[in-house]
């Protein structure tokens, strides 16, 4: 019983001191109007955020003709894609009025860079409207363009694969590659639902016969797949 008891405290314990972090780690960094600001942003974007991480790590890679994955960039990044020849940037992080999205707006401003901000999760499938809406995007994305999550690893993959099987129509293997360890993708992490969903894709459509398009718009169900991911893991 003192076991069970201690366990419980020491989970409530990190329990709280994670909130206490995530509270500490979003309280700032959300205004860049002002000289203040931006400097608290600016220490967000590297402190939080781990764009010091990035400095000379960029995830950079082509995937196809005028199509590039990559991390978050920052500002003088922004700047070197676009003297690169890069026309379009889809953030796969969503528009949260956070500094890597506030830096990342204002330096596609100055580049004449155009930013698309839509949502993919590492740990968790997008909802079938999401994969129709970034599919879209593709259809209509001035190119070349640059696609990035934050680290370029898990969400960048997924959307790689999916444009690949898409726009290129490659086959599944080469898809896969896109998830793979040398991104710093993890297949055996939570981060491995992304490739399930492939997995399960291949399953279902005959071995790529059906169009990812397709299958996304008639069998995805995110509920569905999430539940026998849950499934698989467990019997491991």
């Amino acid at each position: 019983m003192r076991v069970d008891m201690g366990e419980n405290w020491l989970g409530r314990a990190t329990q709280r001191v994670k909130a206490w972090e995530r509270r500490v780690s979003w309280s700032f960094g959300d205004d860049i109007s002002t000289p203040a600001g931006r400097r608290a942003a600016w220490r967000h974007f590297h402190l939080v955020d781990h764009a010091f991480v990035r400095l000379l790590w960029t995830n950079l890679h082509e995937i196809a003709p005028g199509a590039w994955r990559a991390n978050q960039p920052s500002p003088r990044r922004i700047g070197a894609y676009a003297r690169m020849g890069i026309r379009s940037i889809i953030s796969l992080r969503g528009d949260a009025s956070w500094s890597y999205t506030l830096f990342e707006r204002e330096a596609c401003a100055q580049h004449r860079v155009t930013l698309h901000l839509t949502h993919l999760g590492a740990r968790k499938l997008a909802t079938r409207e999401k994969l129709l809406h970034l599919l879209h995007l593709f259809d209509t994305v001035e190119r070349p363009f640059l696609m990035h999550c934050k680290s370029g690893a898990d969400r960048t993959g997924l959307a790689a694969a999916l444009f690949l099987l898409d726009q290129q129509g490659a086959s599944l293997e080469r898809a896969r590659a896109e998830l793979h360890w040398r991104y710093l993708h993890r297949k055996g992490s939570k981060a491995g639902i992304l490739d399930h969903l492939l997995d399960v894709y291949e399953a279902e459509s005959d071995g790529g016969r059906m169009s990812v398009r397709q299958w996304i718009e008639t069998c995805y169900d995110p509920a569905r797949l999430t539940d026998s991911f849950r499934a698989e893991r467990a019997t491991r």
